[in-house]
């Protein structure tokens, strides 16, 4: 029995956690290992499915991590350990005003397909369409001030802004809504693409075939115009339980994933023959968040004791095995805007909640929590629910798989968006602090803004910090901007985690300085 197998490797797991990881790593061992020995094909875990076919409904990396091996930007991330830019399509791209960015295409880049050459209409139309309200662009704000691109050649351009935006160059530009498609063939497909296997593509591969819930299956792209792909075949394998991947790792079913916290240790010390561990800082944020706007929560009180009763220190200890810091905030170390400290302490204080419950007329408080199915979060929840029940909070789990998780707090998905209480959510990070505050403006309830917080402080700050050029009142503007977080009662932070990859040896991995893998650019070692 799977479940048998890991409980010997792993005896900390739940029966229901080993069930989830043994699914997943049923999904990475349909295929033997001498299938791609030969070392051809290059095997990536993905941690969730990306499953948004349009870069208007992108929801964050995974997406990113699919685009970047099948579509090309004008500028995109230089692999290594510094945050840095590089040219992609753009032969030459300048800021020429503080609200005008002009570029020239490089010659001869083509479209797969018949699609012919990779033109500045094409620019045009991938960025202008996700300022066109109908369209429902999820990654909108990644865009800012943008307003639209002109045209003024055949392979040039000019980018415009309503007003100066900073993060054009880290977030907007490099990634997602950076995405450049062919205009042509999404017209042709009726204004969106709605299928897995594109009409066409640009990058250094192309999909052959989306395995809903399992893989997607790329191959190289023949009609490439940069330099030809190392891999003939990359799969980017759906497995969200961390020791699963790492299982998967270490019978040879992929060759690159990120570890949970548990194994860093023990890996680092001594990692299996023929792979390597890598440890990189990470970006991301965890928290905890409460949906202010529930009736349960109304008295501010309420809120402030559940935050009081959850012991940062402990969630560190026993889901992140002591390998990451607590964080101050939504924003990482070494980021404008980083907070030194939280205005509640990271330990829990159960004398405090439970005396807040008190002045509330409360009793015992009977809350819900909703997680992701994956060892470390249900770990999180479990340690919560021990902790809290000292000042007189009884927490209840619901756990989730991806895509029903995913859809929990969004109104176009159903009415449970308002009735949600306690939530822990792990979101991806760009290197500029506008990445993490964009969803948590009052416009993003119903949407990303799971917490349905809503300050005209914040969305203000938010609004005015995009165009500041000051880096010192800038970062005071963010700092601001988390505290407001705070003090609605809505948000305990946990942490910005760890990147830690294990990868073998065969291969030469690229990625982001947060550890995120940009597999266009592997390379067989």
């Amino acid at each position: 029995m799977p479940d048998l197998k890991l409980q010997r490797l792993f005896p900390s797991l739940t029966r229901r956690q080993l069930f989830a990881g043994a699914a997943a790593l049923g999904t990475v061992s349909m295929l033997p290992v001498a299938a791609w020995a030969d070392g051809t094909r290059l095997n990536v875990r993905a941690y969730l499915e990306p499953d948004d076919y349009d870069p208007l409904d992108a929801s964050g990396f995974l997406e990113e991590l699919l685009y970047g091996c099948i579509y090309r930007k004008l500028i995109q991330y230089v692999p290594g350990d510094e945050w840095a830019w590089q040219n992609d399509l753009a032969e030459s791209i300048e800021q020429t005003s503080p609200t005008t960015i002009a570029f020239t295409l490089k010659q001869g880049q083509m479209w797969s397909d018949g699609y012919g050459e990779i033109t500045a209409e094409d620019v045009k139309f991938s960025m202008d369409r996700h300022m066109v309200e109908e369209n429902n662009s999820r990654i909108k704000p990644d865009l800012g001030t943008f307003t639209h691109v002109e045209v003024t050649g055949s392979h040039s351009g000019i980018i415009h802004m309503e007003r100066p935006f900073a993060p054009i160059w880290t977030i907007a530009l490099p990634y997602l809504a950076g995405t450049v498609i062919c205009k042509q063939a999404t017209e042709e497909a009726g204004g969106k693409i709605t299928t897995a296997v594109p009409p066409t593509v640009s990058g250094p591969y192309r999909v052959r075939e989306h395995r809903l819930g399992e893989r997607w299956v790329l191959d190289r792209n023949p009609e490439f115009s940069g330099e030809p792909a190392d891999f003939e075949r990359v799969d980017l394998i759906v497995i969200v339980d961390e020791a699963a991947a790492e299982i998967a790792k270490e019978a040879g079913d992929v060759d690159f994933t990120a570890i949970g916290p548990a194994s860093v240790q023990r890996l680092g010390d001594n990692p299996p023959a023929g792979t390597q561990l890598k440890v990189h800082p990470a970006l991301f944020y965890h928290w905890v968040g409460l949906n202010v706007q529930n009736p349960k929560f109304e008295d501010i009180r309420v809120r402030q004791a559940i935050m009081h009763a959850i012991d940062v220190p402990s969630i560190m200890q026993a889901a992140f095995f002591d390998v990451a810091e607590p964080a101050t905030g939504i924003i990482a170390p070494g980021l404008i805007g980083h907070r030194p400290e939280t205005l509640i302490p990271p330990q829990a204080d159960f004398a405090r909640a439970r005396e807040l419950l008190d002045e509330a007329g409360i009793d015992r408080l009977d809350i819900n929590i909703d997680v992701l199915n994956n060892v470390t979060h249900t770990t999180v929840a479990q340690v919560m629910q021990a902790m809290m029940a000292q000042a007189g909070i009884d927490l209840n789990i619901s756990v989730h798989e991806g895509g029903s998780f995913w859809s929990l707090g969004v109104a176009a998905d159903g009415d449970r968006w308002q009735d949600l209480e306690l939530t822990l959510k792990r979101f991806s990070m760009t290197p500029d602090p506008y990445y993490a505050t964009a969803w948590f403006v009052s416009e993003q309830i119903g949407d990303w803004n799971w917490e349905q917080f809503s300050s005209e402080e914040f969305d203000q700050l938010h609004d005015e910090a995009l165009s500041e050029t000051d880096p010192a009142r800038r970062d005071e503007m963010y700092r601001r901007m988390q505290d407001l977080m705070e003090e609605s009662g809505g948000y305990r932070f946990l942490t910005h985690g760890v990147t830690a990859n294990l990868f073998a040896d065969s291969i030469v991995p690229a990625t982001r300085p947060d550890g995120l893998p940009l597999v266009q650019h592997f390379r067989r070692a």
